[in-house]
């Protein structure tokens, strides 16, 4: 018996790991139908290469780094108990890849290819497993530190704060460094090139992968089917139409507000998706919806912090939304499960954000220094990367 839910559970968790995967290729096409024409294939390139790179970092690096194991034991050893936990890593993998493709987003179109794989293998080797290792692996006594002083540990369940806020102030930090796109902005601090995208219906494309994939993200984030969750799944929905319809309202009817709005919802739902009700979800969602729009809008037109696909707002400030969220809906004062405590959810955003920081910083910051990031103009105004730009006469 023990064995057959064993493989039942290796097969829950690996459909799990395969609509995460999935996702892979909405990151790549909201990419593709946001930049320019000329930085497409760039674009198409760069989310498979980093998911690549990626792997070996994580399978190598990045997992021992977060739970202290590792696979340079015999494939008979690794295969016991049906594979189980070689699926977990293929399914934890995947989202730990999905750092690097919220990264990508942001800095598209000027950064060069290579270092930009270099800076995949840092963040996914280093600085994501070490946040990962504290909130879902209990390392260095923070989770008990803050069970023992506010009452519960800091809770997310799918990653709103682990996956898409860790990525999203990366991405923020590599932004900066890099600069904004050569003419994007004039001298007097005006936008002078708006950029469109190139493509609605690549855009609306990877949204849609996204949002569907989405639901294997967070309802397989319960590992094993004795503890899945159709409050997961409902919760995932609402906050989805919640940040749909927010985004539709305050970015006046624009089609790249109204397809960011339902990732925005969803970034934001990770957290608390096992203990919100349903009608906070949909709140959640709303709220990060509009945090998109308003946010997305100043980092732009305001700030002049050319975040090309706004994954700060998007990933970054929502997954902060979504994390401090779950201490308030997930409350049983509001309708919630309780099990969380207002306070943990405030501390571990805020050292998420500030791993990110720190962590981008010393990547980017060592990568600009020794090989550069930048492509040179010729580069940029003829698209993207030359090096991986040619194609191949060869059918």
């Amino acid at each position: 018996m023990e064995n057959l839910k064993s493989a039942a559970d290796v097969l829950f968790i690996l459909m799990g790991g395969i609509m995460v995967l999935a996702m892979h290729s909405g990151f790549a096409f909201l990419e593709l139908g946001t930049v320019r024409a000329k930085n497409q294939v760039n674009a198409l390139v760069k989310i498979l290469c980093d998911f690549s790179i990626s792997t070996i970092a994580y399978f190598f690096v990045g997992y021992a780094v977060a739970y202290g194991v590792g696979f340079f034991s015999g494939a008979e050893t690794l295969a016991e108990k049906n594979g189980y936990d070689l699926v977990k890593f293929f399914f934890l993998l995947t989202f730990a890849a999905a750092t690097p493709a919220i990264i990508s987003g942001g800095i598209a179109e000027r950064a060069r290819f290579y270092p930009q794989l270099a800076a995949s293998a840092l963040v996914v080797a280093l600085v994501y497993p070490f946040f990962e290792g504290i909130a879902w692996n209990q390392q260095f006594g923070v989770q008990a530190w803050m069970k023992a002083s506010f009452g519960e540990e800091f809770h997310d369940f799918a990653g709103s704060v682990v996956v898409h806020a860790v990525g999203g102030w990366i991405a923020l930090t590599a932004v900066l460094f890099l600069g904004a796109r050569t003419g994007r902005y004039a001298k007097d601090g005006n936008v002078s090139a708006a950029h469109p995208p190139s493509s609605i219906p690549f855009l609306a494309l990877g949204a849609w992968i996204l949002a569907v994939g989405w639901f294997g993200f967070n309802v397989m984030s319960a590992q094993t089917l004795d503890k899945v969750s159709g409050l997961v799944a409902m919760n995932s929905l609402m906050a989805m139409v919640g940040g749909t319809l927010a985004a539709l309202a305050a970015g006046k009817n624009d089609p790249g507000f109204v397809h960011n709005g339902p990732l925005a919802g969803l970034v934001a739902v990770c957290a608390g998706s096992d203990v919100m009700h349903p009608i906070g979800s949909l709140l959640v969602g709303a709220v990060a919806g509009f945090i998109f729009v308003t946010m997305f809008t100043l980092t732009q037109n305001r700030w002049k912090i050319d975040d090309v696909l706004g994954v700060w707002p998007l990933h970054g400030l929502c997954g902060a939304w979504g994390g401090i969220a779950a201490g308030i809906f997930g409350s049983k004062a509001l309708g919630g499960m309780g099990g969380v405590a207002f306070m943990s959810q405030l501390s571990g955003t805020v050292l998420g954000i500030l791993v990110a920081l720190v962590g981008g910083a010393l990547v980017y910051g060592i990568l600009k220094s020794i090989v550069g990031l930048r492509l040179d103009e010729e580069q940029e105004f003829n698209g993207a990367d030359l090096s991986i730009h040619k194609i191949s006469s060869t059918p």
